[in-house]
């Protein structure tokens, strides 16, 4: 006998009663016994693909989380979505895909667990809007969640030290500097991913995966181990039975996700110094919940949480290192210790954050997690900026930054995409002090608020990272580093002062205080808005691009397409 009473599941749509039989059907034909089909439907939905090695595990790891299910008297549904890889998409029109992909992944999830009645969810994915993807959907659902991250690439190895695809994005612009061979690129290439996994420093996907364990959405310290590690199996088979606790004790998404977890995930990702990209998607999981948090919240508290775990691409380890030194886990016990943790909030383990973290028993061990009262840096990793040239706000990420370059005033160097800007830094068609200008990249105006890796990557590997600034209405990887402010709102197509600036306008960037700044008056800016000759005209004029453009909102907002939980007039759980 089933432990779950299936009249208030709604999964009970599918397989309960005489007029349920034709459904019935269809799941004997699938091999399913009839305590299968009684017992709560569970969705396992993956992003498997083979677009690259993010995403190529995910497929094995499902199979233990339904095994997990299994156990504890679930019924796995497995089911798969997209996903778009940022590091194959990089540097090309493909880019455009990128984010507009983390709303299709959080739609196809709604659309997949609503058409088929499934009672929670298990949601596993390994790259960049994937993450954030999969926990829309959650919160959006509203139903027992749990996510499971697919783990992280191993470092490559070449002459002795750990290498990875940063390095590879990097030494292109060395290559074309001339400072490194062609032979030596392909050497460099052919070993720097060596396995199944998403890139392993602090990133994108490791950082939204640390959030998914701060957020409370995923198992203590699942978020760790690599991907080719056995030991994922074993955090798989937990998830899929830590589901059905949740189902039973009715723990959904929205218990868990809520303005005291998002403040915790926000202080991991400064102390971690994490991707940029986290000031998009924690509003945007915050959307879903129906909470305001947005990018100026979670540059609050990135303004206060020291910066005390040392990953790339500011520092020296990557998502492995940290792993072996205990994990998310041992970071915010740190934070717990000056009382910058609220520890009062639910987690996937139907257990509250301070009563996980009394669980572990590890420490801080002062070379990849430095203890709080000693951090590399008083504040955080990431820091917002607003001034006139923003004023809904940037992002820059100051992690290994020494604070003397985090002051920087130039003369505007202005490109209207950021094709033209990368040309310019391959012809070497700049000057040391510019103030790079990549505008029309937002979300509308861009469209698909594209990342800026292969730009700032080849400044870099000239040697030039530190002597000119980036900013842009578009967007950096989390492996950028140097002075590059992203999200610069309201963007050019919304007519915001990025769309006014002229070659030769001084910009200041302060990263101290928080400000950017354009040396023009208020009325010299209202002259400028009087003569702009409005959004530039794109090629997508149709399509699943086009769309994204119409729909999608503010970037501090988190450059969402929907109304959100504040609007909605039903609970798909009660329905």
């Amino acid at each position: 006998m089933s432990k779950f009473d299936k009249s208030k599941l709604p999964s009970r749509h599918v397989t309960e009663g005489p007029a349920r039989a034709p459904h019935r059907s269809y799941y004997y034909a699938m091999g399913m016994t009839e305590e299968e089909i009684h017992q709560p439907l569970i969705g396992v939905a993956t992003c498997w693909n083979e677009a690259a090695p993010c995403n190529i595990a995910l497929n094995r790891q499902a199979q233990s989380v339904k095994m997990g299910v299994k156990q504890a008297l679930g019924t796995p549904r497995e089911f798969t979505t997209i996903t778009v890889t940022d590091g194959i998409a990089m540097g090309h029109e493909g880019m455009r895909s990128s984010l507009a992909s983390r709303e299709a992944i959080a739609d196809t999830v709604e659309l997949t667990m609503r058409g088929h009645c499934y009672d929670a969810l298990v949601g596993l994915a390994g790259c960049d809007k994937s993450l954030p993807g999969m926990m829309m959907a959650m919160v959006r659902l509203n139903v027992p969640s749990v996510f499971l991250y697919g783990g992280s690439i191993l470092p490559g190895r070449l002459d002795g030290k750990d290498v990875t695809v940063q390095d590879v994005f990097e030494a292109v612009g060395q290559h074309q500097a001339g400072n490194l061979s062609t032979c030596d690129l392909e050497k460099l290439e052919a070993v720097a991913c060596p396995s199944a996994g998403a890139c392993g420093g602090q990133f994108t996907a490791n950082t939204m995966a640390c959030v998914s364990e701060a957020i409370g959405l995923a198992l203590m310290n699942s978020a760790g181990a690599p991907a080719p590690y056995e030991s994922r199996d074993q955090y798989a088979e937990a998830s899929g039975r830590a589901v059905m606790t949740l189902l039973e004790k009715n723990i959904k998404a929205r218990d868990v996700v809520t303005l005291k977890s998002l403040e915790n995930s926000a202080r991991v990702v400064a102390c971690t110094g994490g991707s940029t990209n986290a000031g998009l998607h924690l509003p945007a999981i915050a959307h879903e919940a129906g909470l305001d948090f947005y990018l100026d919240d979670v540059c609050d508290i990135f303004r206060d949480t020291p910066y005390f775990v040392d990953l790339k691409p500011g520092g020296q380890y990557v998502a492995k290192d940290l792993y072996e030194v205990g994990g998310v886990p041992v970071v915010m016990k740190e934070l717990r210790k000056v009382g910058l943790l609220h520890e009062d909030c639910m987690t996937a383990s139907g257990r509250a954050m301070g009563e996980e973290l009394d669980l572990i028993s590890r420490e801080a061990d002062g070379r990849v997690i430095y203890p709080i009262d000693a951090p590399l840096t008083k504040t955080g990793g990431v820091v917002g900026l607003k001034g006139n040239l923003a004023p809904e706000g940037a992002i820059v990420k100051v992690a290994g930054m020494p604070s003397q370059h985090q002051v920087f005033t130039g003369p505007a160097r202005v490109f209207e995409c950021e094709q033209d800007a990368f040309e310019a830094v391959q012809t070497r068609a700049y000057k040391e002090g510019d103030v790079f200008v990549i505008r029309n990249e937002g979300p509308s105006g861009g469209p698909g608020m594209r990342e800026m890796l292969a730009t700032t990557a080849a400044l870099s590997g000239q040697g030039m990272g530190k002597k000119v600034a980036l900013i842009t209405d578009g967007r950096f990887s989390g492996a950028t580093r140097g002075f590059c402010v992203g999200h610069v709102g309201p963007e050019a197509a919304h007519g915001g002062p990025i769309a006014l600036l002229k070659d030769g306008d001084i910009i200041t960037l302060n990263a101290i205080e928080g400000s950017i700044h354009v040396d023009l008056t208020d009325e010299e800016l209202a002259e400028r808005k009087k003569q702009w000759a409005g959004a530039r005209d794109t090629i997508y004029a149709s399509g699943a691009l086009w769309k994204y453009a119409q729909q999608v909102g503010e970037t501090y907002k988190g450059a969402v397409t929907h109304p959100g939980g504040q609007a909605e007039k039903h609970q798909y759980m009660d329905l």
